[in-house]
């Protein structure tokens, strides 16, 4: 347990902070899983739309510092490789 006022401070804000980044991460998770739902399921627009709103995600998480930059691309660069061979 954080005995001076700097470290219960510190806890405090860590927690704030660790319940905002779930809540991204759960988010960005939810967009990622519903893009690929719609590239299983073979519909192609729905695919396409799906895949905006889950790239913009995935770059707001990578700014966030949540996943890493590369994490972003290589998830993008997969889904818009499937998205092609519809």
């Amino acid at each position: 347990m954080a005995n001076t006022a700097q470290a219960r401070k510190r806890a405090r804000q860590a927690d704030k902070k660790r319940a905002h980044n779930q809540s991204r991460r759960a988010m960005m998770r939810t967009t990622l899983k519903k893009a690929l739902t719609a590239i299983e399921s073979g519909n192609r627009e729905e695919a396409e739309t799906l895949y905006k709103s889950a790239s913009s995600a995935l770059d707001i998480a990578a700014k966030n510092g949540l996943i890493h930059r590369n994490k972003a691309a290589r998830h993008k660069s997969r889904m818009n490789a499937h998205i092609r061979a519809l």
